[in-house]
């Protein structure tokens, strides 16, 4: 048996058209910007006292320096305030007083409440008016006047410039409003004057606003280029590193599975035991070759061609000075204790570091000379690259590079849990200073 349901639905509300969609956006905006959280407790923050002018005030009038902007938000009340008293005639003390508070009060207000000191001074210009003597002023009385404009510029500078514009918004809606209800029995108007006169303010401070927001963004984009620029780098290096050791260690590995492997045929009738032991070197040894070529071999990038000589050491010095020496770089070199052969990532790594310190002084030292000092000492090994001056009548300009070739050497320095200091020297040439821990072996301890 078929049962049929039959369902009611209720009409969806009609789409709202883009006017009213407009509106709807303005009255969100004025509520966030101007209703809601209108006498939030703001103070105004002391000033930086590490700029250029400030920090070579002493100390004491440094910390007073730092109260500037309310002592500013003071000094501009007081001025609102003299323009109450001049803009009134001769009558009550009292009610002069009154005017003359109400044109402060807000200003002093913008120090700890900004919105809300505007309310104050838009509701308090109707109050000034009708309880004045002087009504020669409409909508605005003198200290209204001066405040309001006060009040406005300090706001704004204190908010975003879409907040502004409501408030020169609201204050047009105030001065047309009392223009046209009761404009007629006053002898003048001054909403334009106070209209046009803030809109200008406003606009000013507006573009201010903007172009230092735009200079903050600009700065943070800069820092957070610069960072990853800096990260990015160091995993370039990192990279160059490890594809480095990879081809090191996967050498070693071969020759250590080669060499189990052919072990047993070199002795005459082996034990057993013996062969089995060569067989889980060799099990092992290709078993992490495996491993390492699996974990290590994805940070290759798939264009990337292995060398086909093997990997540069100490040995290899002599030539790279050569080839330093015919690119116009006098350098000598010196050597001091007993040579000895290396581990092969310690080799690599000081002719690396070698290689990159004298380039930079090809890049930032053309025509000066250098010197390589390599000690072979105990517990490790020790390197100097350290290049003099450039000459005063120097032929060519220095060409500055990315600056990350010391980033690179501290890399590999860090890897090999060795330290490294490098600085201007006192000649103004510049010094690198390594030292590579190295473990002794059992001949070396004896």
């Amino acid at each position: 048996m078929l049962y049929v349901t039959e369902t009611t639905r209720i009409p969806s509300s009609p789409p709202r058209s883009p006017e009213a969609r407009l509106a709807a956006d303005a009255l969100r905006g004025l509520r966030q910007d101007l209703i809601h959280d209108a006498f939030a407790y703001r103070p105004l923050p002391p000033m930086r006292t590490d700029g250029p002018l400030t920090r070579r005030l002493p100390g004491a009038l440094r910390e007073y320096a730092q109260w500037t902007p309310h002592a500013v938000v003071v000094a501009a009340g007081l001025i609102a305030m003299a323009f109450s008293f001049a803009g009134t005639t001769q009558g009550s003390e009292a009610l002069e007083l009154f005017n003359a508070l109400l044109a402060l009060a807000p200003v002093l207000l913008t120090l700890v409440r900004p919105v809300g000191a505007f309310w104050v001074s838009w509701a308090a210009a109707p109050f000034v008016v009708l309880f004045s003597e002087r009504w020669d002023d409409w909508p605005w009385s003198p200290g209204s006047f001066a405040c309001h404009l006060i009040v406005l510029t300090l706001v704004a500078l204190r908010t975003r410039p879409r907040t502004a514009a409501w408030m020169w918004l609201l204050t047009a809606v105030y001065s047309l409003g009392a223009d046209t209800l009761l404009g007629g029995e006053y002898q003048s108007s001054n909403s334009a004057p106070l209209l046009v006169l803030t809109a200008m303010v406003l606009l000013v401070v507006a573009v201010r606003q903007v172009r230092r927001e735009a200079r903050q963004e600009v700065t943070a984009q800069r820092t957070v280029t610069a960072r990853e620029r800096s990260r990015r780098t160091l995993l370039e290096e990192r990279t160059t590193i490890a594809r480095e050791l990879h081809d090191v260690v996967a050498h070693h590995m071969s020759v250590v599975a080669i060499q189990a492997e052919a072990a047993p045929y070199r002795v005459e009738n082996p034990p057993p035991e013996l062969e089995r032991a060569f067989a889980t070197i060799r099990e092992n040894a290709v078993a992490a070759l495996t491993e390492l070529r699996r974990v290590l071999g994805v940070v290759r990038a798939e264009d990337y061609e292995a060398p086909d000589a093997p990997q540069p050491t100490l040995a290899d010095l002599d030539a790279l000075l050569a080839n330093v020496r015919d690119a116009g770089l006098p350098v000598d070199k010196a050597v001091t204790g007993a040579v000895r052969e290396l581990p092969p990532g310690v080799e690599l790594s000081a002719y690396r570091i070698v290689q990159e310190a004298l380039s930079n002084t090809l890049r930032h030292a053309p025509g000066a000379s250098a010197r390589v000092e390599v000690s072979y000492v105990l517990g490790g090994l020790g390197l100097r690259i350290v290049n003099g001056p450039v000459p005063a009548p120097a032929l060519v300009k220095p060409s500055p590079g990315a600056g990350h070739g010391i980033t690179g050497m501290r890399e590999r320095v860090s890897m090999l849990n060795g330290e490294m200091t490098a600085g201007p020297t006192g000649e103004g040439g510049y010094e690198v200073a390594v030292f590579l821990p190295v473990a002794l072996a059992s001949g070396d301890e004896a």
